[in-house]
């Protein structure tokens, strides 16, 4: 028997255990070792478990639906019943020759309703209707009154934007609709006034042209309601009747009360009307808009009288119960920043000199007044010039801005040493002819000064122009050193990651204001104790709230809207919003311009500064970012200020005051960030030379520095060109501020040498806008009640 040939046991192949195709079965139940595949949603399942899905899926759109439907019921029920609350509708004009009181008259005649006593600009209350089951709080606003426009959208539920049907909507129409959208509106329902008769012809062209222009600004608008057409006006009630009003963002777990009744004494402000929002607890603060912020002294109910059945007339009236107290250990305080002590600094131990009184530089003793004179001033003159010399020296005031009042007092004490050292100087007392006019100091300028400030507010749009053409760049002054002029200036080798203590040379009001430790935990705190407070007045609820400390003018505006505030709102901290400029403004915003903030309930007097917003949000390695001169068209931007707390993303906008009071611009809207304190805003300058001799990588640089003093003084500090090069001071050649200067590359003898210089900058203190009459309102405010006026 011949034997089969049989290849050598090396020649056999061997397949690669990775690739899964020449796997077995046994291999890849150990590879997936338990784990078991998931089923293709192509195979076709069996018959039961289709219909086991079907089953799923029907139980899980039920349980959705149920839900959706309890929310539903849970949101209206505070509006049902016989004492539900009414529906707050806000009725804004947006053009002159629409009437409030018409379009509210013309709503309640399709019920047969009378509307004599609606006002033009209050509050009317429609009876309960047995058609819808409900009750409508109208709060008509007049045409041009802006402010009171904006805080009736914030308490309303419901917005009717009032259109006309033959003249457009102007600026101001236009400005109030940007703000509101900003603002964040509830469900809004547009209609056509009646006041103004309609083509029947041009019927559908006017409300086509008029929903395209409202759908600009509320783009969930389907139609516009024409009141000459009485089933348009069944419908437009019938939007403002049922369903749940939309909710704002910003104004969850907070409450408001819309006062139907103000009454003052004593001091003690008396506002009647129901508990909306959130649950409102007496021991937090209130914010009366205009006025600042209040403690609660008492709530009172204040129920309805009932009619009778039998007479229709009004039963006995109930005697209003107290209701809640606030709590002395746990009620806020109306204490809004910190009380600096000044003597708590570190102190040096004077010298035995200082302590003898010996030092050389003691100013001499300021002389007496001559009889009949009273004198405002006293000046540095030389010995023996006479009073008409004296008149004839101008004193030099620094004309350059934000840079040169920082080096002022250093540069006039530099001068002041130099000219006692020629001439012994002697005091002479200067009658000021400067006025007081209502309490604020009046100077009459002289007509080249008067000149000069007039050509500066009109070449501000050039200054923005050069700062965009030449971003940061200043020139070295020639008669002042500049390690005195940039003496507060700081060199950094990355803007980016080089360290900078954020607690270093802080100014004052850093002593004034609040910083949280963890502020996201401190507001998950805050809002979880709200929820558990007991001490509370429940949504839906007519009350009587008491108000300690209050102005008598705020008895005045009617009607009175009553924000609450969450707990430490009432702390000053520094704020930080992202804003946008409005596309339509096109005049200079600059930083530190006075602006109004409107931010949640509240409208602060502000002069924030702007700087570059990190893409992301982020703080980066050392948390400091560049600060703009200017706030510019299509960038995102920081705004930082000082004011209260505030929890949320809250939208912000930015109006500037025009002088017509009712009309402000609409400047930038945003939304809050942080209250970040150790977020550092530096400020860039950039010192530029010219290359006067070029070798290679080693150049001689002129017209930075003009002393020999300065370029040793800014030595360490790195140089940059323009062409991307950077490089080092080496040593100073002459007397006129020339340098030799090396650089990692040669350059190029067109090129510009540059030396960045950083400087911290902080915002100005920010207090409560109190409207257009500020003046006697906040002097009478503050004169009352100081910590309720400092925000």
């Amino acid at each position: 028997m011949v034997e089969a040939h049989h290849h050598r046991p090396t020649l056999k192949q061997q397949n690669k255990s990775f690739k899964s195709k020449h796997a077995s079965k046994g291999s890849l139940k150990d590879a997936a070792k338990g784990r078991i595949a998931r089923a293709s949603p192509k195979a076709s399942p069996s018959s039961n478990s289709a219909a086991q899905s079907r089953l799923n899926r029907r139980n899980s759109a039920k349980q959705v639906q149920t839900i959706k439907r309890n929310a539903l019921v849970s949101a209206t029920r505070v509006f049902n019943g016989v004492d539900g609350a009414p529906r707050i509708v806000a009725v804004i004009p947006l053009t002159e020759d629409v009437s409030t009181k018409s379009t509210v008259g013309s709503l309640a005649e399709i019920l047969d309703l009378a509307s004599d006593e609606c006002p033009e600009d209050g509050i009317w209350k429609m009876s309960r209707a047995d058609r819808f089951k409900t009750s409508l709080q109208f709060r008509t606003v007049p045409y041009r009154n802006f402010y009171a426009a904006l805080d009736a959208c914030k308490v309303a539920d419901y917005v009717v934007f009032v259109l006309s049907s033959s003249v457009e909507v102007d600026t101001w129409g236009d400005t109030l609709l940007r703000t509101l959208q900003a603002q964040g509106l509830p469900d809004v329902v547009s209609v056509v006034s009646p006041d103004a008769s309609m083509d029947a012809k041009s019927r559908t062209a006017t409300l086509k042209s008029l929903l395209s222009f409202i759908q600009y600004f509320v783009p969930n608008q389907t139609r516009i309601f024409d009141l000459h057409v009485s089933s348009d006006r069944l419908n437009a009630l019938r939007s403002l009747s049922e369903g749940k009003p939309a909710d704002v963002r910003w104004k969850e777990g907070r409450s408001s009360i819309l006062g139907e009744s103000v009454e003052w004494d004593a001091g003690t402000l008396k506002v009647t009307g129901i508990v909306r929002g959130s649950a409102l607890s007496v021991n937090r603060l209130v914010h009366l808009p205009n006025f600042g912020d209040y403690q609660v002294s008492k709530i009172f109910s204040a129920p309805l009288p009932r009619l009778s059945k039998v007479a229709h007339v009004a039963s006995m009236e109930v005697e209003p119960a107290l209701l809640v107290e606030p709590d002395p250990s746990s009620a806020d305080s109306l204490v809004s920043s910190n009380d600096p002590d000044d003597l708590a600094n570190e102190q040096t131990w004077p010298s035995e000199e200082e302590m003898n009184g010996a030092t050389d530089d003691v100013q001499a003793e300021i002389p007496d007044a001559l009889e009949g004179t009273t004198p405002k001033s006293v000046r540095r003159i030389p010995k023996g010039m006479s009073e008409y010399q004296a008149a004839w020296i101008l004193d030099e005031d620094d004309d350059e801005g934000e840079d040169g009042e920082e080096s002022k007092e250093s540069a006039d004490e530099v001068e002041m040493e130099d000219m006692q050292e020629v001439e012994e100087m002697q005091d002479m007392p200067m009658d000021d002819t400067a006025t007081e006019v209502g309490g604020v100091r009046f100077e009459d300028l002289d007509i080249e000064e008067e000149e000069e400030q007039l050509e500066k507010w009109r070449n501000r749009q050039r200054e923005e122009e050069d700062d965009l053409s030449f971003p940061d760049e200043v020139d070295t002054p020639k008669d002042i050193p500049a390690s005195t002029r940039f003496q507060r200036f700081r060199g950094m080798r990355s803007f980016r990651t080089s360290p900078w203590d954020p607690y270093e040379n802080l100014p004052r009001d850093y002593a004034r204001i609040f910083q949280f430790e963890d502020f996201k935990r401190t507001e998950r705190g805050v809002r979880r104790r709200a929820e558990q407070e007991l001490s509370v007045v429940e949504p839906g609820v007519r009350v009587t709230i008491h108000l300690k400390d209050v102005p008598r003018e705020a008895a005045t505006t009617s009607p009175v809207i009553l924000f609450s505030l969450l707990q430490h709102e009432h702390k000053v901290t520094v704020l930080n919003f992202t804003v946008q400029r409005n596309t339509e403004y096109d005049g200079s915003v600059r930083s530190k311009d006075s602006l109004i903030l409107c931010v949640g309930p509240r409208r602060l007097a502000v002069n924030p500064i702007y700087s570059q917003h990190t893409r992301g949000g982020g703080k980066g390695a050392n948390n400091v970012h560049k600060f703009e001169r200017y706030l510019r068209h299509g960038v995102t931007s920081i705004a930082t200020t000082y004011g209260p707390v505030i929890y949320g993303k809250q939208p912000c906008v930015l109006l500037r005051e025009t002088t017509d009071s009712e009309a402000p611009q609409l400047v930038a809207m945003g939304t809050f960030m942080n209250p970040d304190t150790t977020r550092i805003v530096a400020k860039r300058i950039i010192l530029t030379g010219h290359p006067f001799k070029v070798h290679k990588k080693t150049a001689t640089i002129r017209y930075m520095f003009f002393n020999p003093d300065d370029v040793h003084y800014f030595k360490p500090i790195q140089l940059h060109t323009k062409h991307g090069r950077t490089g080092h001071i080496r040593e100073s050649l002459g007397t006129h501020g020339y340098f030799k200067a090396y650089f990692d590359g040669p350059i190029n003898q067109m090129d510009t040498v540059c030396m960045s210089l950083y400087k911290r900058v902080f915002p100005k203190w920010a207090k409560t806008w109190t409207g257009a009459a500020s003046g006697k309102k906040a002097s009478i405010a503050q004169a009352l009640h100081p910590e309720a006026m400092e925000e």
